[in-house]
């Protein structure tokens, strides 16, 4: 390989310089410098040519006189497999034409079969090419590389551009590097493939500055590598990078072009500018389904729901066409405004445009129904999906485990595993999850062991953290911190929080004072840590600790957003504050709550005189009859027939008054009582809760 003494290159797309004379450095990104210089470099499928045995110097191999070959019998012979071979690979040409690439992979074999002595022409490779890219087969890339190697197959640029980027689009990064740098020359085709290949990959860094190294080269550059660099930028989240690409996207006159003005509504969307996003939206000359779709979920982003949600019947009443991603945004928009009725909607309108089969949209419809209390539509969306990724199953797993029905998840797992399907991180979580909140704590350990045994999957924070949990809920407070505390990293907020329920609700005063102490100096602004310390205090009788836990949170201004609850009732959300008199029917509400309470006290309810747990304000303990959950399944009663279930969904943790007092209100009408707050589901039926009265 010939390369310039001048200049040496190393993985990591650095260059060194060794000659000082060698001027013309540019610093566009700072600790970055960049060479000017071309490098050349030899062919990486040189064929090989073999000298003749006298050129060698070696004597001819004495000629056998008494065996006659048949010249024309040889002729024949070789003539007829180049035509069964130029008759294969026109066959091959036509599959990868018709996209069945799977069966043109499988002809490829008889053409290897032949031992490279077939004519395989540069269109046949190409269809070949095409194949590899659209199954992502690895195995196909080799093998074709195989071929080409044994034919002596001599590629010009555009066949090396086409086998590069075979190699990034199969994910084979170490080689495609290897490739691009032996290449003898480039165009920008060559560049801007490689450095798409990298963006998709997430290689942000290396993509920006392999993007300085060819601009030296060429100082110009089309609208995908502009979108592709944007693209770069805000995976970084460097704001000021993508306000230099977007200036010379300007400069070069292709801001307008619709791939670079969506990147850039993507980029200041996710940096966090929606100003900005926003005013690129405004300017496009014609706003597209993309251009819609990427700045709506900006919006959706940063959890202005609202505002998301009114540009989507905005884009609805432009006669733009709605894709699956369009459905798939307005299903996850839907799921933070906890709206049945909108995700109802979205849920119609993807069957109505023929998207019912997408994956993307419908997992998310699985997500959306699984943490809205509709877990049997979750399933139903899920058993009808043609095709389903590992991410569909992670969201069931989680929907089944947050509902308290941890059984149903592991065998949803096993499923998974007898399908073939790999687990991840988050499979594990949702699986750990669901252990612990249905107790099931043999499986639990059984899964977390497994996980480093046989999927070689490192255990994270969360993990530990569900451990801790499922330890706590078995009352195993020692074990629990024993485990904290030999995590091979430093335990994080989420472990020490997980150890400071356990305490809570054991009422563990030392180990849970612990806890918290860990915790003021990890979130000194959460006020739900400072709550829970305070309610061990209380039901331990520590007044005056609790009491300098009252001072600490004056101190700091600290002070909770009054609690509220909401229920959907014919399509219309009634939100309800403690101690609302807001409502219309206000009266009617406050009578059949206290109806509620006279009836439960006759099996055996009492009230709890102490529950400032743990999002539940000093005010909010004066009127604890008139909590927002009990408003809210009030007025449910009031306005549904009977025997209808009812779902509620409240800002804060439940307390341990209102979970009582609602088991009993299952249990004497005969209705299911769903009741999502800020830790998890509760199903309340026949006098019991789905949480197992931890939560």
């Amino acid at each position: 390989m010939e390369v310039p003494s001048q200049i040496r290159i190393n993985s990591s797309w650095r260059l060194s310089i060794s000659d000082s004379s060698l001027s013309g450095h540019r610093y566009l990104f700072s600790g970055y410098s960049f060479s000017v210089s071309r490098r050349k470099w030899r062919n990486p499928f040189v064929q090989i040519r073999c000298s003749s045995a006298m050129e060698q110097g070696l004597k001819p191999r004495p000629k056998l006189n008494h065996v006659k070959f048949d010249v024309k019998e040889t002729v024949l012979e070789e003539t007829q497999i180049r035509k069964s071979s130029v008759g294969i690979c026109n066959q091959i040409e036509t599959f990868v034409l018709y996209k069945r690439y799977r069966e043109a992979l499988e002809l490829f074999e008889i053409l290897e079969l032949d031992g490279g002595c077939c004519d395989v022409g540069s269109s046949t490779y190409d269809a070949l090419v095409s194949a590899c890219i659209g199954l992502r087969s690895i195995r196909g890339v080799k093998r074709v590389c195989n071929l080409m190697n044994k034919n002596g197959f001599e590629l010009d640029l555009y066949m090396r551009n086409r086998v590069l980027l075979m190699h990034l689009r199969c994910g084979m990064m170490i080689d495609a590097h290897k490739l691009f740098d032996e290449m003898p020359e480039k165009n920008s085709v060559s560049w801007n493939t490689m450095i798409s290949g990298l963006v998709d990959s997430g290689e942000f860094m290396k993509a920006c500055k392999l993007f300085l190294m060819m601009w030296e080269e060429f100082s110009e550059g089309g609208s995908r590598l502009f979108a592709m660099m944007i693209r770069a930028s805000a995976g970084l989240g460097l704001i000021f990078a993508g306000r230099q690409f977007h200036s010379c996207a300007l400069k070069m006159g292709v801001d307008q072009d619709i791939f670079v003005s969506c990147a850039l509504i993507d980029m200041y969307s996710k940096c966090g500018n929606l100003e900005d996003a926003q005013f690129v939206f405004d300017e496009l000359p014609k706003k597209t389904t993309v251009g819609w779709n990427t700045i709506i979920a900006g919006y959706a982003l940063h959890g202005y729901t609202e505002e998301a949600l009114s540009l989507y019947y905005e884009m609805s009443g432009s006669n733009v066409t709605m894709d699956h991603f369009t459905f798939s945004i307005l299903v996850r928009i839907c799921t933070r405004l906890a709206s049945l009725e909108h995700a109802k909607q979205a849920h119609a309108g993807l069957v109505r445009h023929g998207f019912g089969s997408d994956i993307v949209a419908n997992t998310a419809l699985v997500d959306f129904y699984s943490k809205w209390g509709r877990i049997e539509d979750a399933r139903h969306v899920f058993d009808k999906m043609p095709c389903k990724n590992l991410i569909s199953w992670n969201a069931l797993i989680a929907g089944y485990g947050n509902h308290g029905r941890g059984e149903e998840a592991i065998e949803l797992f096993e499923k998974m595993l007898e399908e073939g399907l790999m687990p991840n991180h988050v499979t594990f979580l949702a699986v750990l999850s669901a252990c612990s909140y249905s107790g099931l704590s043999e499986r639990g350990w059984e899964f977390f062991e497994s996980m480093s045994k046989d999927h070689k999957i490192k255990p994270r924070a969360m993990h530990y953290a569900c451990m801790i949990e499922l330890l706590g809920r078995e009352g195993l407070l020692d074990e629990a911190y024993a485990l904290l505390s030999k995590a091979p990293f430093k335990p994080t907020a989420n472990m020490w929080a997980a150890l400071l329920t356990a305490c809570r609700i054991r009422e563990d005063l030392e180990l849970g004072k612990l806890a918290a102490e860990k915790l003021y100096g990890m979130e000194p602004e959460k006020l739900s840590n400072y709550i829970v310390l305070l309610n061990i205090y209380n039901s331990s009788g520590k007044l005056r600790e609790a009491a300098g836990v009252v001072q600490t949170l004056k101190r700091k201004g600290l002070r909770m957003l009054p609690a509220c609850s909401w229920i959907e009732v014919k399509k219309k959300s009634h939100v309800f504050y403690s101690g609302d008199k807001t409502h219309s029917e206000i009266e009617k509400i406050y009578q059949k709550v206290e109806e509620l309470m006279a009836e439960i006290s006759k099996h055996g309810y009492i009230g709890k005189e102490k529950t400032l747990l743990p999002d539940v304000d000093e005010h909010e303990e004066r009127i604890l009859l008139y909590h927002s959950e009990k408003l809210a399944i009030a007025y449910g009663m009031l306005s549904t027939l009977d025997g209808t279930s009812l779902q509620i969904v409240q800002s804060h943790r439940v307390c341990s008054d209102c979970h009582s007092a609602i088991k009993l209100m299952a249990l004497i009408t005969g209705r299911e009582i769903v009741l999502r707050d800020g830790s998890r589901f509760h199903h309340f039926k026949d006098g019991n809760c789905s949480c197992g009265d931890y939560w």
